[in-house]
């Protein structure tokens, strides 16, 4: 009878041991998913990422008989107590030619609070030739209470962009930043 007590906790120690390994296993996959993810969005402009570049990098010959229009959207996660809009809706750009576009936020709260805007360009085929040299969304925005602040955003369209490809839509979502230092 001993022997049978002393195997079942064998049995049952195995099987929380791999389910334990198990767990674990399934956390570092997760956690390892997210920089995976945004490499392969970055180097496949897959998802809308689009790429950031130095002016140096960015320079390239302008296609002076092509334009493609730009076409700029802002949203507010739901739950955003911000406005949140750009300066303007759209803008004709020649790829090639180094661009700046204007987004304008104002904290509606009467808290100070941290933002974030992350960024989609649509169609798919068109977010790896969508280069920012400077974007707001590449840091996080402070705020006082009811602040408001003007927001540029700095890009260049590769002139690789495909031919069929005439219009580009960049959309930032705006959200209280989960890091709520500042």
């Amino acid at each position: 009878m001993v022997d049978n007590t002393t195997h079942s906790l064998k049995r049952h120690g195995v099987v929380a041991g791999k389910s334990l390994l198990l767990a674990v296993a399934m956390f570092g996959f997760g956690y390892l998913m997210v920089p995976i993810y945004d490499i392969i969005c970055e180097v496949t402009g897959l998802n809308g990422k689009t790429g950031r570049v130095s002016i140096s990098e960015a320079a390239a010959e302008v296609a002076e008989d092509r334009l493609v229009t730009v076409e700029f959207v802002a949203s507010v996660n739901s739950g955003g107590t911000w406005k949140f809009e750009p300066a303007v809706k759209e803008m004709q750009v020649r790829p090639g030619e180094l661009n700046e576009a204007m987004y304008f936020a104002q904290n509606l709260s009467s808290n100070a609070v941290v933002g974030q805007a992350t960024p989609s360009v649509s169609p798919q085929a068109a977010a790896k030739y969508f280069n920012k040299t400077e974007c707001f969304c590449f840091t996080r925005q402070p705020f006082e209470p009811k602040a408001s602040k003007e927001m540029p955003l700095t890009f260049i369209i590769d002139p690789d962009l495909p031919i069929n490809v005439d219009r580009v839509t960049l959309s930032y979502t705006f959200f209280k930043s989960p890091d709520q230092t500042t």
